[in-house]
C-alpha cells in the first residue's frame, strides 16, 4: 500500500507524467461530449426499444464506445479503424511486401502500415454509415430524410468516426496507453450507471440469492480474466559462451515468455464483424428493392434471435479466429532464426528447424486453452440471459475483458513512466 501511494505521489507531482494523464482525461471529455450529440431525426423511444430487443447491436455498441446507443455523430466509434487494422494485418499473410513493411522495416515501416490503415478506414466508415442508417430508417428509429439529408448524415457520422480515430491516436502519442482502447474503455465505464440503475429499479427481494450469485460470478470472472491475461509459458533459453579479445561473454540463461492469450480481444472483434457482415450487406441491398432481400433478412434475424444457435456460432468463430490470428502474429521460424543469430538455444532442442517446430507446438497447445477461454468469455452474456432470464444481469464478458486488459496496460505503462523518472 505504501508503494502504491508513493507511485501516486510521483504521478501527481511529476509534470511530465501528470500532463500525459491530464491529456488522456481531456481527450475522453471531448469524446463523451461528442457522444452526447445525436444525429437529426432520432426517435428516442423507438431507439430504446430497438436496442432492448437487439442484443447484437448492444454488443456492437461496446466497440463504438457507447456512441451507437445514442445515435450520436460518433455512433460508429473506432469500429471502422479497428476493422481496417484487422484487414491490414490479415493482408500481411497474402502480401510479402506488407509483411516486410510491418515486421522488418522498423518504426518507419510501421508508420506507413498505420497510414494505409487510416486510408482504408474512410471507405469502411462510409459503408458502415450507409448500412446503419438504412437499417435504422427501415425500423423507424430515424425519420425518413431526403436524399440530400441522408448523404449529409452518412458523411457526418463517417467524419465523426475519423475524428475519434484521430483523438485516439493523439491520446496514444501524448497520453498514456493505447488511445483507441481507452476510448472503448470509457464507453463501457460510462454505461455502468445505467446498468446499475436498471438493476436497482428491477430489484426483487425474492431474487436476492440470484443477485448475490451474480456478484460472486462477476468477481470470479474478473479474477479469471486477469489471471488468463497475465498468464505466460516461460521457455528456457541458454546463450552460448563466446570468446572475444581474450574475454568470455555469454553463458547466461533466460526465457521466452509465450503468453497464454496471444491474440487479446482481436478474435472477438473479428467474430463480431463476421456476424454483422450479412446484416450490413442486406441493409445496403434493401435500398435497391430486390425481391429476395426481405426473405433473407428474415432468416438472418431469426438466426440472431435464436440465442443457442447464435452463441454456438459465436464461440466457434472466436475459437477459429484465435488460432488464425495467433498464426498471423507469431512466426516460430523468425523467432528460431533470431535465437540462432544471437547464439541462443533451447536446452535439449537443436537450433534451426527443430527449434521452430518446438515453439510452434508449444504455441499451438497454449492457443487451445486461450481460444476456449476467449470463446467462453464471448458467449458469457448469452449464457447468463438463458440461465437467469434477466437481461440486465448479462455479464458483458467482452466488456470485462476489454476493461481488464486496458487497466492492466495502463498500470504497466504508468509503472514504466514512474520507474523512468526515479532512475
Amino acid at each position: 500500500m505504501q508503494n502504491f501511494f508513493h507511485k501516486l505521489k510521483v504521478i501527481v507531482t511529476e509534470p511530465a507524467i501528470r500532463n500525459r494523464v491530464l491529456f488522456v482525461f481531456f481527450a475522453l471529455a471531448i469524446f463523451r461530449a461528442l457522444a452526447a450529440v445525436p444525429i437529426p431525426g432520432v426517435d428516442q423511444m423507438i431507439l430504446e426499444q430497438f436496442f432492448a430487443n437487439n442484443q447484437f447491436l448492444g454488443l456492437l455498441n461496446i466497440f463504438s464506445g457507447g456512441g451507437l446507443a445514442n445515435l450520436s455523430i460518433v455512433m460508429l466509434g473506432v469500429g471502422p479503424f479497428i476493422t481496417a487494422s484487422i484487414i491490414m494485418q490479415l493482408m500481411t499473410v497474402m502480401s510479402p511486401a506488407l509483411k516486410s513493411m510491418y515486421s522488418e522495416e522498423g518504426e518507419a515501416g510501421r508508420a506507413r502500415f498505420t497510414q494505409y490503415s487510416r486510408m482504408l478506414t474512410v471507405p469502411l466508415a462510409l459503408l458502415q454509415g450507409f448500412g446503419f442508417l438504412t437499417l435504422l430508417e427501415s425500423q423507424g428509429v430515424v425519420s425518413q430524410p431526403t436524399t440530400f439529408d441522408f448523404i449529409v448524415n452518412v458523411i457526418l457520422i463517417s467524419a465523426g468516426s475519423i475524428l475519434l480515430m484521430w483523438i485516439g491516436e493523439l491520446a496514444t502519442e501524448y497520453g498514456v496507453g493505447n488511445g483507441v482502447s481507452i476510448i472503448i474503455f470509457a464507453g463501457i465505464v460510462a454505461s455502468l450507471p445505467t446498468t446499475i440503475s436498471q438493476l436497482a429499479f428491477s430489484y426483487n427481494p425474492a431474487q436476492l440469492p440470484l443477485y448475490l450469485g451474480f456478484v460472486f460470478v462477476a468477481l470470479f470472472i474478473i479474477y479469471a480474466v486477469v489471471y488468463m491475461t497475465e498468464a505466460e509459458r516461460p521457455v528456457p533459453v541458454t546463450y552460448a559462451k563466446q570468446s572475444r579479445g581474450g574475454k568470455t561473454y555469454g553463458g547466461s540463461t533466460s526465457y521466452l515468455p509465450l503468453r497464454l492469450n496471444q491474440a487479446g480481444v482481436i478474435p472477438i472483434i473479428f467474430a463480431l464483424s463476421i456476424l454483422l457482415f450479412p446484416q450490413m450487406v442486406l441493409n445496403v441491398l434493401s435500398a435497391f428493392n430486390l425481391t429476395w432481400v426481405p426473405q433473407a433478412t428474415e432468416i438472418v434475424n431469426q438466426f440472431m434471435a435464436n440465442q443457442v444457435a447464435y452463441g454456438v456460432t459465436y464461440f466457434i468463430l472466436v475459437f477459429l479466429f484465435t488460432y488464425f490470428y495467433t498464426a498471423v502474429t507469431f512466426d516460430p521460424d523468425a523467432m528460431a532464426k533470431n535465437l540462432q543469430r544471437n547464439g541462443a538455444f533451447i536446452p535439449g532442442i537443436r537450433p534451426g528447424n527443430h527449434t521452430s517446430e518446438y515453439l510452434g507446438n508449444v504455441v499451438t497447445r497454449l492457443t487451445l486453452v486461450g481460444a476456449i477461454f476467449l470463446g467462453l468469455v464471448a458467449v458469457l452474456p448469452v449464457g447468463m440471459q438463458i440461465l437467469t432470464g434477466i437481461a440486465a444481469l448479462a455479464i458483458g464478458g467482452t466488456a470485462v475483458l476489454i476493461v481488464v486488459t486496458v487497466v492492466l496496460d495502463l498500470i504497466r505503462r504508468l509503472d514504466a513512466q514512474v520507474s523512468l523518472r526515479e532512475y
